[in-house]
């Protein structure tokens, strides 16, 4: 496993840029609801049919989509509150 080490530094390089920064934040906010979106979206109207036919398929699909859902609350969650703590620092962001 070759490169492990500096893909798990850059890994965590990506992530601190995503969460310290209130624009990559945002972004990443958008495309996360645009994919549970478009995630329930299949579900309801594309698919319905398939899903009804398992109990196992509805559930597994409605699981994933109640874990995208909880996943994009937390990370509005901490959206919310890194704002907060920017504007009671004097940082901003922007």
């Amino acid at each position: 496993m070759r490169g492990t080490g500096s893909d798990w530094e850059s890994s965590k390089g990506i992530a601190k840029a995503i969460l310290y920064d209130r624009g990559m934040r945002r972004k990443w906010l958008g495309r996360w609801l645009m994919v549970t979106i478009g995630w329930m979206a299949v579900g309801l109207w594309v698919i319905d049919g398939w899903l009804g036919d398992q109990a196992w398929r509805f559930l597994v699909w409605w699981g994933v989509c109640a874990v995208l859902a909880c996943v994009l609350m937390i990370f509005a969650l901490y959206d919310a509150l890194a704002v907060m703590r920017e504007e009671r620092s004097g940082r901003g962001g922007g």
